[in-house]
């Protein structure tokens, strides 16, 4: 099976190219914009690719001839969408709709990576039927991508996914869990969101739903994250505890009091008894990621 991925330099997109790039039946292509930040560069196949990029996208996807493509690229500072809609939705609709197209040249299986953010967040947890009603640019521009896919005449799937952490090769990028460890060890106070509530979801358990759902060739909506739904300051206590840190430098704000640009859904959390049925899912408690986080830390090091 030859596999196209979409934003291999991202968190998730790195940890797909590690679990596959030794998978004896895929051949992989990983694409991002710019160069591969992936310090393993064997296994696979690497190719820049602006999905903004019409031509270039057809010209990527002429040399390969993919039988499945997994969209995890998308611009997902939700306060940068807000503040910049045009941007974002060139690069969460407009370029979706590029891959969309050359897709359906080569009868892609098409897997989307979609968010919890399709929600308002009033009535969660969220199972695959309940129905989005997205508060902010970002979530907008989520929901209209899931509809453009199950609009395509592709066999599709879309992947909703809630706090991705993880580590990566690439040390500029953060997620929740390494801004608030490095930020305490820094001894900096944060300020944490006191009345949201999420799902953390570990980076290889989501890599490993997406290579179940390519790889089983799976059809429709799928919710993966983590089996733990707790506060967005919770899970800053549980993170700092687990690393041995001090918490005083974590300081308690609401989310009217903080007034980001964009809004956010209050509670998500996702019912996942779908995916662990039809995808093998079986996700890590935070605990246990938290585990997996502190060894890859300390590898890296050495």
């Amino acid at each position: 099976m030859k596999i196209l991925l979409t934003g291999s330099n991202g968190l998730l997109g790195q940890k797909i190219v590690y679990a596959l790039r030794q998978h004896p039946d895929v051949k992989l292509l990983a694409t991002a914009r710019g160069p591969n930040r992936i310090k393993t560069q064997q296994g696979y196949e690497y190719s820049e690719m602006d999905i903004e990029n019409p031509v270039q996208v057809a010209d990527v996807f002429d040399r390969f001839k993919p039988d499945c493509v997994i969209h995890a690229a998308a611009m997902t500072n939700v306060d940068a969408c807000e503040l910049n809609p045009a941007t974002c939705n060139k690069a969460n609709i407009e370029a979706t709709a590029n891959l969309i197209s050359v897709s359906k040249i080569y009868n892609c299986h098409f897997i989307f990576i979609s968010t919890d953010f399709v929600f308002d967040g009033t009535a969660g947890p969220y199972s695959e039927e309940d129905a989005p009603n997205p508060l902010s640019v970002y979530a907008d521009s989520k929901l209209k991508g899931e509809q453009m896919v199950r609009q395509s005449g592709l066999d599709w799937c879309i992947i909703r996914t809630i706090i991705i952490y993880g580590v990566t090769d690439d040390a500029q990028r953060s997620n929740m869990v390494l801004w608030v460890k490095n930020s305490l060890e820094q001894k900096k106070t944060i300020t944490i969101i006191t009345d949201q509530f999420r799902s953390p979801t570990l980076a290889e358990d989501l890599a490993d739903a997406c290579i179940q759902a390519a790889l089983r060739k799976a059809k429709g909506i799928y919710h993966v994250s983590g089996s733990e739904t707790m506060s967005i300051i919770d899970m800053a206590y549980r993170i700092a505890d687990f690393f041995g840190l001090d918490k005083s430098f974590i300081k308690p704000i609401t989310s009217a009091e903080l007034n980001q640009p964009a809004k956010r859904p209050p509670k998500t959390g996702f019912n996942i008894q779908k995916a662990t049925a039809e995808l093998s899912y079986s996700p890590h408690s935070l605990n246990e990621g938290l585990i997996i986080v502190a060894k890859q830390l300390a590898e890296k090091r050495l």
